[in-house]
């Protein structure tokens, strides 16, 4: 079975994937959330409210709180409970609109109230972007000296690159479309399918690196296919495990994680695809260029 003589096909596939997100990016961005722009997060209880109710989806409470508070994000939190995340405020306008929605709402109880001045959010966005860059280069110079060539370090930045623009461009079409903003979270999930992605490349690689030595004579793109072939079913079974779980989450968990599950369950798919039909042809690539 020849899977790497369809490397065009592959191809196709992911900037199809990639076009999209990458014009998204372009023209709309990624949505911060306060994590880096700045802002003030407040999670409520109404514990005057005997049954549960979706406050977070009711017209009248979004057109209470909007008259009282300039706010970008309100989402459910549980039975009874929300999370409001909007402009920067102090104890006292907190203290003050809560005591006017209990007018509406009955008693309610702050569970959580934290403030992040813009100063802050600049500082932790410019932290992301060099962690991103670190993982980048420390991973590029791992591969290297594992494998004696530099090609392989580029193909599996590359795939890398190609799993995080897939991510980021997901998310910037959900930031245009639904107000989806990113997070620490996101910044957690991305870095995370970076090493998922990694982790399934290194493993055809190494497949790849021994049948070279066992076959010194035969053409290194029939010892690619036959790797990839060898390790296909190990990488979908061990990503069907995590694919499920995500899926899972993504159903039936809640609100506050949700969308760091899809960011996670995006990463996993495209790092178990690219590790197999965007890293292997792209190292033909580079060998064929050679």
């Amino acid at each position: 079975m020849n899977l790497m003589r369809y490397r065009n096909l592959y191809f196709g596939i992911s900037l199809f994937f990639l076009i999209p997100g990458l014009l998204s990016l372009l023209f709309f961005g990624l949505r911060p959330a306060i994590d880096f722009t700045g802002g003030s997060s407040l999670e409520l209880s109404f514990v005057g409210l005997g049954e549960n109710t979706e406050l977070a989806q009711d017209e009248e409470f979004q057109t209470t709180l909007a008259a009282n508070y300039e706010y970008s994000v309100l989402q459910s939190a549980g039975e009874n409970r929300v999370l409001i995340k909007g402009k920067e405020i102090d104890n006292q306008a907190k203290d003050e609109l809560v005591l006017t929605l209990e007018k509406n709402y009955g008693a309610i109880e702050v569970l959580q109230f934290e403030t992040i001045g813009p100063t802050l959010g600049s500082e932790l966005l410019t932290k992301t972007l060099v962690a991103l860059l670190i993982v980048a280069s420390v991973i590029t110079i791992y591969v290297w000296r594992q494998f004696d060539e530099l090609k392989y370090g580029v193909c599996a930045i590359l795939a890398m690159l190609h799993d995080s623009l897939i991510l980021l461009g997901v998310f910037s079409l959900l930031g245009y479309f639904f107000a989806v903003e990113v997070d620490l979270l996101f910044v957690t999930a991305l870095l995370t399918t970076m090493s998922f992605s990694v982790h399934d490349t290194i493993v055809v690689y190494d497949r790849i690196r021994e049948l070279k030595r066992k076959n010194p004579r035969i053409a290194f793109a029939d010892i690619a296919n036959a790797a990839v072939v060898e390790t296909l079913s190990r990488s979908i079974n061990n990503s069907m495990t995590i694919i499920i779980m995500l899926l899972s989450l993504v159903v039936l968990g809640g609100e506050s994680i949700r969308l760091f599950a899809v960011a996670l369950l995006v990463g996993a798919v495209t790092g178990t695809y690219s590790s197999t039909f965007t890293a292997v042809p792209l190292l033909l690539l580079f060998e064929k260029k050679k």
